[in-house]
């Protein structure tokens, strides 16, 4: 870590923002799709390059669906499985961790390339507001077929995660990204913050270019107690100045609070 701890980075968090595919999920969306429209291989490809910063996002996305060309009943195949699947969909430790941040009153937001169809029935199972949910729409004519995207949508530009998190800026103090990707990097500034992700897939050029990089989301969960913790006990320290109050002002052992400080150092 540099400059400043994690966890003093989350504390100041009024808002935090997480990428969806393999960030609060395990794989990429559009290449789960395409698997089960029978072009995974090809597609996988294609994603590959694009998330690691080598092609423009719109571009990579265009030609990605039309060689899928998926159809509403495979994309609600796919939203079934997942469903039916989700503990192991799910990134460890994501679900945690959106539950830790609401009960901190910190707004959580998804920022995502990927599509609303698949995204929210995810979002809709952390909880997280539909109003926080930035995402792609896909568009299917009335037999189902597909037609295309919404060209409208900011998240399907180059650089349309750091204009949607403008929007996020105007609302809160002090927001952090969490993602796997460069266009999830590219999103702070705006963001004040950038967490990367390597717990599903390490992207080296990410992962050099991020002040904060975890693998795994257990790793903020102990960072926003590991605060919580020595705020409280620098709270009931300054009113009491007793010695007693040490004895409960943390509940984490002597590894993770070691661990954890070192990352200040």
């Amino acid at each position: 870590m540099t400059d400043t701890c994690i966890y003093e980075v989350l504390a100041r968090a009024t808002a935090v923002c997480f990428d969806v595919d393999s960030t609060l999920i395990r794989l990429e969306g559009i290449d789960r799709l395409a698997k089960v429209c029978g072009v995974g291989e090809e597609v996988e490809k294609i994603t590959k390059t694009a998330m690691s910063g080598n092609m423009n996002f719109k571009e990579a996305l265009g030609m990605r669906l039309n060689i899928i060309k998926p159809t509403l009943n495979k994309v609600k195949q796919l939203v079934e499985e997942d469903l039916s699947d989700i503990d192991n969909v799910l990134t460890p430790h994501v679900k945690e961790l959106v539950d830790l941040l609401h009960s901190r009153g910190i707004s959580v937001y998804v920022i995502s390339g990927g599509f609303r169809r698949l995204i929210e029935p995810i979002t809709n199972n952390l909880r997280i507001e539909k109003k926080n949910l930035y995402c792609n729409a896909l568009l299917f004519n009335e037999a189902g077929e597909y037609e295309g995207f919404d060209l409208d949508q900011l998240t399907c530009q180059d650089g349309g995660k750091s204009l949607v998190m403008r929007d996020i800026k105007k609302k809160h103090e002090y927001v952090v990204m969490i993602g796997d990707g460069m266009t999830d990097l590219q999103a702070s500034p705006p963001a004040d913050a950038f967490i990367g992700f390597g717990g599903n897939v390490v992207r080296s050029r990410v992962k050099e270019l991020s002040n904060w990089y975890v693998h795994d989301m257990q790793e903020l969960i102990e960072a926003i107690e590991l605060q919580r913790r020595t705020q409280t006990y620098s709270d009931s320290d300054e009113e009491s100045h007793s010695p007693s109050s040490t004895s409960s002002a943390s509940n984490l052992d002597d590894t993770q609070q070691k661990r954890l400080l070192a990352e200040c150092d």
